[in-house]
């Protein structure tokens, strides 16, 4: 979709370039005049549209009105004073009147935090209830874009009820609706604004993601489009992410003070991996950790931080989080309520016979403890590795799975295929091409659970179950 969006958007705009015909820009309406209200007004007035900053704080409006920012943002000020010079900025109290008058609006109001730890919605109910009689008021489409930080699905079940009950109209069909998380950092904002890391568009309908792409082209020519939910989460897992990179790095310094080692060079040396530590790798949802360093740096950090007296929560929760992912996968195969299961893959990755911590072998032993029949399959391990060689390795923190060890020769086949076929239950633990083929051709009849994501495209039947997905 993002494809097809993006070129249709350019393909129109070569067609107007060829008449020498200029499309007139959308008039915008911001409600919330905020951090991200305040800078948006400002950058998207700099891109040529007419926009009515709108909120319910008189001091700000009339801030904006005259070009004052109320925030202290470099060159922000300079840019609101351009735009009302050039009379395509303007505010109001009357949010109703703002909606009623322009052609998008977008809604950057605050989302604080409820005092049990969940998103007060209230200002977004308020936002919406105002939107819905600035709706009635026009007779022409009109588009909403929701830019808060919120819980998903509160876009589409919190918001759009609200604008349908106060406006009589409906989402679709009279009004579009977007979710467009904001990518500002407090202090660069405007250059943020100007060169986005990326411009997420979360549509249900292709005309609202046109329409939202086409504001957004000046500045991004890449617009990802995907939907609502996926455009509300995003939002969260960015600043999560940054959250734990900050964690990350001052656990690292909390136990290289004591060390006596530079930090500073530690991460300096760290973060010239773009291979690995700042990439893609290992950063989509699937199965636990496991092999022979990962489980065993873990702990001796952990260790090492104890020795010296030095808390690193972080660190320490990594094992437990890695343990409940294995329990997720012994849940998903107990809750078919078959009994007899095939594993496709043992070792912790694809392409190795490495069994040491794998982390399919704890769900197969808590399996086998409460009498499941299970069966095994791994192109690489066959009856004559060195499984017994690789287990006295781990046997000090894996003395539980010494039985396993012994029986596990017993449950393994050389034939995908027959394992497929002989279990009620099969479980993916590795990608690779015969296992999709195999399990791809008996889908429709075969119950299976997916630790690794086997198939780009998700199957469309309920036999099929992804352990995060």
């Amino acid at each position: 979709m993002n494809f097809h969006i993006n070129n249709l958007v350019a393909e129109q705009q070569n067609v107007l370039e060829l008449f020498n015909v200029q499309k007139p820009k959308p008039s915008i309406s911001i409600i919330g005049l905020g951090y991200v209200g305040a800078v948006s007004t400002a950058c998207l007035a700099n891109l040529g549209h007419e926009v009515i900053g709108a909120d319910l704080d008189a001091l700000k409006v009339d801030q904006i009105a005259n070009g004052i920012s109320p925030i202290h943002e470099e060159n922000l000020q300079n840019l609101l004073q351009e735009g009302v010079g050039d009379e395509l900025i303007k505010a109001t109290t009357d949010v109703t009147a703002a909606v009623r008058d322009t052609d998008i609006t977008f809604v950057s109001v605050g989302t604080p935090t409820k005092s049990d730890g969940g998103c007060d919605a209230s200002y977004i109910i308020s936002a919406a209830q105002m939107i819905g009689k600035g709706l009635k008021q026009k007779n022409a489409y009109h588009l909403v874009v929701m830019r808060c930080s919120i819980p998903p699905g509160t876009t589409l079940n919190v918001m759009v009820p609200e604008i349908e009950k106060a406006s009589g109209l409906k989402m679709g069909e009279d009004f579009g609706i977007c979710f467009n998380p904001e990518f500002l950092r407090e202090g660069t904002a405007i250059a943020d604004f100007e060169a986005p890391p990326k411009t997420v568009i979360g549509a249900n309908d292709e005309r609202a993601a046109i329409a939202l792409t086409e504001v957004y082209q000046p500045v991004d020519e890449n617009v990802i489009i995907t939907t609502i939910e996926a455009a509300e989460m995003v939002k969260y897992v960015d600043n999560i992410w940054h959250a734990t990179k900050v964690c990350f790095a001052n656990e690292v310094g909390r136990i290289c003070k004591p060390l006596d080692i530079d930090s500073h060079e530690v991460m300096n040396i760290f973060i010239q991996d773009t291979k690995l530590n700042l990439s893609p790798y290992y950063l989509k949802p699937g199965f636990a950790y496991g092999g022979s360093c990962l489980p065993k740096e873990v702990r001796a950090v952990a260790h090492l931080g104890e020795e010296l007296g030095v808390d690193l929560p972080l660190v320490n929760s990594l094992a437990k989080t890695n343990e409940e992912q294995i329990q997720s996968a012994v849940d998903l195969v107990k809750n078919t309520g078959k009994r007899k299961i095939g594993f496709l893959g043992l070792a912790f990755k694809a392409g190795t016979d490495d069994l040491r911590e794998s982390p399919i072998l704890e769900v197969i032993a808590s399996l086998l403890k409460d009498g499941y029949d299970v069966k095994t399959h791994d192109p690489a391990i066959g009856k004559d590795t060195a499984i017994k060689g690789q287990f006295n390795y781990v046997r000090n923190v894996c003395p539980h799975l010494e039985q396993l060890i012994d029986e596990l020769p017993d449950m393994m086949t050389d034939d995908c295929g027959e394992l497929v076929d002989d279990c009620d239950v099969v479980v993916v633990t590795q990608k690779n091409a015969n296992f999709q083929m195999q399990v791809g051709a008996r889908l429709h009849n075969k119950k299976v659970i997916d630790l690794v994501r086997l198939f780009d495209e998700l199957p469309k039947t309920q036999s099929y179950e992804g352990i995060g997905w």
